[in-house]
């Protein structure tokens, strides 16, 4: 457990978005004494989780992860036709990027965006093994997923969200490459559930995901709750 009493002793980072739509973003504060789960950083009453490396896929790929977190039922819920494009930010070992490209088909694409070249080598050995070939794999930065503007129908965020490093950034790049309409699918381990057996940093609570989705422009659609452990938000791009 992390101490009670925190140390603010440098508070930077405050920006404007230029765009329309964008509200003023909340300044990034850095804290000496913090979690040591987290980076340090604090965004909109949050702290940033460490990201998990590329040493910790085989976590993503274990057996258990179909009971624990249905990833059927998550699929099952996206709005994702055949013929769409669909990004997958922070894909990993591609564990659901190659089931998003069974969805969308031939005519479709999916885009598998990981800051880790390590992540995107497996996810390629993943894509052939299940004989996938239309998806691009694309190497993103911590503030940037480097997506082709107006280029996708739908945004999946899987346990991903709450350790982007620059959340402000990276989610206007993402509205950058989402289509007018488009959707944001936002999937978060529950906080307000003790019993989610996740480090605290590693869960994001219904309030804090609508608290910081109102800084952008994008429009609550629905909330999901079908998942053992996780939270679906369906957002919409105004």
């Amino acid at each position: 457990m992390i101490a009670a009493a925190r140390k603010f002793v440098l508070v930077c980072c405050c920006f404007v978005a230029t765009g329309a739509g964008f509200a003023q973003a909340p300044a990034y504060e850095y804290r000496v004494e913090h979690d040591p789960d987290g980076i340090g950083k604090f965004y909109a009453g949050r702290e940033i989780a460490q990201v998990m490396g590329h040493q910790g896929a085989d976590w993503l790929e274990r057996p258990e992860r179909q009971q624990e977190e249905r990833p059927d039922l998550l699929l099952q819920s996206l709005p994702l036709r055949p013929g769409e494009a669909a990004a997958d930010i922070g894909a990993g070992t591609g564990y659901l990027s190659w089931r998003m490209a069974g969805m969308v088909g031939e005519k479709g694409r999916v885009y598998c965006v990981d800051i880790q070249q390590e992540m995107l080598d497996l996810l390629a050995k993943k894509m052939v093994e299940h004989h996938t070939t239309n998806y691009q794999a694309v190497l993103g930065t911590v503030t940037d997923t480097h997506l082709p503007t107006n280029s996708v129908d739908v945004v999946l965020l899987v346990d991903v969200y709450h350790e982007f490093d620059h959340p402000y950034e990276m989610m206007q790049s993402i509205l950058r490459a989402l289509k007018p309409g488009g959707r944001i699918v936002w999937v978060e381990y529950r906080a307000e559930d003790p019993d989610v057996p996740i480090k605290p940093l590693h869960k994001m609570s219904e309030a804090q995901v609508r608290k910081e989705a109102a800084l952008l422009p994008l429009q609550w659609v629905e909330t999901i709750e079908k998942l053992p452990r996780q939270h679906i938000f369906i957002f919409k791009k105004k």
